[in-house]
């Protein structure tokens, strides 16, 4: 499967900390690093991350990376998409190369 999500932090971190800055960088860095120590396929775009894996892995993954960035907030907002098609692997890129291969073609 692959999935593409997006986590970001609201409220008060459980540690106190403020701040003025309407940046979730930080919290943000906190997932990704999550993702990128899983060792799965991934990529991380402005707005997404997508990790590729089976189902187990990858949830555990997102929630972990989810449970990151909840450090900088007193909730975590999570927006989710999966594509499941068993028997596959290597979709993370093959999928846009063959997008990539038919605008070539002109299709």
């Amino acid at each position: 499967m692959i999935a593409a999500f997006s986590v970001a932090p609201s409220g008060t971190p459980a540690n106190g900390t403020t701040s003025d800055n309407a940046s979730v960088h930080h919290a943000v860095a906190a997932a990704v690093k999550v993702v990128r120590e899983s060792g799965l396929p991934h990529s991380t775009s402005s707005m997404f991350t997508e990790l590729e894996g089976e189902w187990d892995e990858v949830m555990d993954v997102i929630k972990r990376a989810t449970q990151a960035a909840g450090a900088y907030g007193s909730r975590v907002s999570l927006v989710l998409k999966a594509d499941i098609r068993p028997g596959y692997s290597g979709e993370l890129t093959a999928k846009v190369q063959r997008l990539e291969k038919a605008i070539q073609e002109g299709t």
